[in-house]
């Protein structure tokens, strides 16, 4: 498959046309053709459905749109390794590609590179937010550098360093509840009301220990994959957000903390014998300088 007929067909999937598309190529339109008809031979698949006669429009199969999916991802990775090749060692310039799920630990990755931004100027980052799902697909597709993650790593697959930060699980609720004003919140305190729950499958280990045994105590009413979202229906009163602290800033909600505390423990996970660039590198040296890891 040669990467310069997947830029045609990207063009062509962007532009929804094959005329428009040779046009921004500089390509004739029946030479576009005939390389598109070669790469669906290649594949014995159909990739584009063409128009009735008159229309110029295509549409993607659905074997189209994973190709124009993995076709996305193949040329960024190029992009990435074509810069990250043309570094040196004294002028350090280069992208940093970091995905995380809502935590407060983000901050420790902001204070380094804020830090590395003294030395070198040059780098940049680039942050990709998502649930720990979203995390680990993208580090598994090569498309990151490094995630943020919970405690329940896989170390077969990654490396990772546990951060001086615990996230600190409660419930998020509305300052007019009758709760409200506790303290701290136990089941008692949540019998019998609507919970949200988070629908992520790689929790920490303690809280994974603590729903296997209370959710049958819950009336769990729905689930969410980012706070934010889950607190804009527990605004509205559907029902009370099972979450992280310091998520969440709404000056009509409140979080409370579970009683008894659950915490978790938050690392910063790379793929195993991945080839880092030099400012990907350099981050990293400086992470563990700054927090002593």
């Amino acid at each position: 498959m040669d990467i310069r007929v997947l830029q045609y067909f990207l063009a062509v999937a962007r532009e929804q046309s094959i005329s428009k598309a040779a046009t921004s190529l500089h390509l004739s339109q029946p030479t576009l053709s005939v390389q598109l008809k070669a790469l669906e031979d290649e594949l014995g698949k159909t990739l584009l459905i063409r128009g009735s006669k008159g229309s110029k429009k295509v549409t993607l199969t659905e074997e189209g749109m994973l190709l124009r999916q993995r076709a996305e991802e193949i040329m960024s990775l190029i992009a990435k390794t074509k810069n990250e090749l043309t570094l040196n060692d004294q002028h350090i310039v280069g992208d940093i590609y970091i995905a995380s799920g809502e935590t407060k630990a983000i901050r420790l990755l902001a204070d380094t590179a804020f830090a590395l931004a003294k030395e070198h100027p040059d780098i940049h980052y680039h942050l990709s937010s998502g649930n720990s799902e979203f995390v680990f697909e993208q580090i598994e597709k090569g498309l990151i550098d490094f995630g943020l993650v919970f405690d329940n790593i896989d170390t077969t697959k990654y490396h990772s360093l546990s951060l001086p930060y615990q996230d600190i699980w409660g419930v998020l609720l509305p300052k007019n509840a009758p709760e409200a004003q506790l303290s701290k919140i136990n089941l008692t305190d949540l019998k019998d009301k609507p919970v949200l729950i988070s629908q992520q499958k790689h929790h920490s280990q303690s809280f994974m220990k603590w729903m296997e045994h209370q959710a049958t105590s819950l009336n769990i009413v729905g689930s969410y994959n980012l706070l934010y979202n889950a607190s804009q229906f527990v605004e509205a009163g559907f029902g009370y957000a099972i979450g992280l602290a310091e998520i969440i800033n709404n000056d009509n909600l409140t979080f409370i903390p579970l009683d008894p505390p659950i915490v978790s423990n938050i690392c910063i996970i790379w793929k195993k014998y991945q080839i880092f660039s030099k400012a990907a590198e350099k981050f990293l040296i400086k992470f563990k300088e700054m927090h002593g890891l």
